[in-house]
């Protein structure tokens, strides 16, 4: 699966699980540690929860693609590397306060769901 391709399908799977605020951003020609990140935010610990359980789960099942899962919803980020794309998982509070967007200004910015 191309980098791209599955960045699209996360988005997919957030946007069919109600994830908020969902960005897609293309940091390709800014880093080598990944093409893309997919940023969302989540409502409260159960939803970060869910988000994570389903991308990771649907991404396995239906596209044999694994990734690896750090951190914890009660600290309000969730971080799923799938090599070529990084999806980051907020609570709304967390991601004001690290503003990744901001950081990563200078990546394009290929998708914004609200």
């Amino acid at each position: 699966m191309e980098s791209l391709e599955l960045a699209r399908t996360i988005v997919n799977i957030l946007e069919d699980k109600k994830a908020e605020d969902i960005v897609l951003m293309d940091i390709q020609e800014l880093t080598t540690i990944a093409d893309y990140f997919v940023i969302c935010s989540g409502t409260s610990n159960r939803m970060l929860d869910a988000l994570a359980q389903a991308v990771r789960d649907q991404m396995r099942d239906d596209h044999k693609v694994k990734g690896r899962l750090e951190g914890i919803a009660q600290n309000g980020w969730m971080l799923a590397d799938y090599g070529s794309v990084v999806l980051h998982i907020f609570s709304v509070d967390q991601r004001e306060y690290y503003r990744l967007e901001e950081l990563w200004a200078a990546g394009k910015t290929l998708l914004r769901l609200q």
